[in-house]
């Protein structure tokens, strides 16, 4: 090919041997003239190129090859997004890492708030299942979130944050607990479930609350990927602190379906 050099593999010569122009003698018998060392990406791009003459040129793309896979792998890496490690609180407030009960991937949620001028203000979309978060007329982050189920809809309209609490634990929902921390029942509503002799009420967790109205707030929980919670706006848990230390008692908050 024009504007590429093939790079002949040239036995190396004794200390008595002059500079001559090599022979076809001296070129190397190698079945792969071009073959690298016997490392495993050595033979990965002897493998790659088998059959065709390495090129000064084609070596000297590999780099751009390979640098869009190395970026992409390191980038999601480290993005707790697509990290399967990553905890998720249940429906009862309980951990649950890994694969297991795990919520689709959130390739929508991103925080880039920090530091930004202007007043806070949230936008809930229900329908999109999405909150939006605003720093003057700044979009700074987007949370994926789940909302109140049917019979536990989440209120619309034009709110405050009016309560933060980065600790909190529900005053209705949760599970009974016997004298040795046992569950007796689990995922219970106080006013409906009465509680059985000898148990203790054990409140849901609802970490970086932000109360919105009543008993609904913004916390971390988790994301089925749909409308699952008692009224409350589930969030990731890196999503919930980044609006928790964003907003302010009186930040505005919006919801709407």
């Amino acid at each position: 090919m024009i504007g590429e050099e093939t790079v002949p593999c040239v036995q190396s010569m004794g200390p008595t041997e002059s500079a001559t122009e090599p022979t076809q003698a001296d070129i190397c018998d190698t079945e792969h003239p071009w073959e690298l060392d016997g490392s495993p990406m050595g033979r990965f791009i002897t493998q790659l190129f088998d059959g065709h003459p390495m090129t000064r040129l084609s070596f000297a793309l590999l780099p751009v090859c390979f640098l869009p896979v190395l970026f992409l792998t390191g980038c999601m890496s480290n993005d707790p997004r697509f990290d399967t490690r990553t905890a998720y609180l249940g429906a009862g407030g309980g951990q649950q890492d890994g694969e297991e009960g795990r919520p689709p991937y959130d390739d929508v949620s991103y925080w880039e708030g920090d530091g930004v001028p202007g007043a806070p203000h949230v936008i809930i979309r229900m329908g999109e299942q999405r909150a939006y978060f605003y720093k003057g007329e700044t979009l700074v982050g987007i949370s994926t979130i789940s909302t109140g189920r049917e019979g536990y809809d989440t209120p619309t309209g034009h709110f405050h944050i009016i309560q933060k609490d980065k600790d909190h634990a529900s005053s209705e929902f949760g599970d009974y607990d016997d004298a040795s921390g046992n569950i007796v029942m689990k995922e219970i509503d106080r006013k409906k479930d009465p509680m059985p002799p000898g148990a203790h009420f054990d409140g849901a967790k609802m970490p970086y609350f932000m109360r919105i109205v009543g008993g609904t707030g913004m916390h971390e929980g988790f994301l089925p990927g749909y409308p699952a919670s008692h009224g409350c706006i589930r969030m990731p848990g890196f999503m919930a602190q980044a609006f928790f230390r964003s907003v302010e008692l009186g930040t505005p908050v919006e919801i709407t379906n």
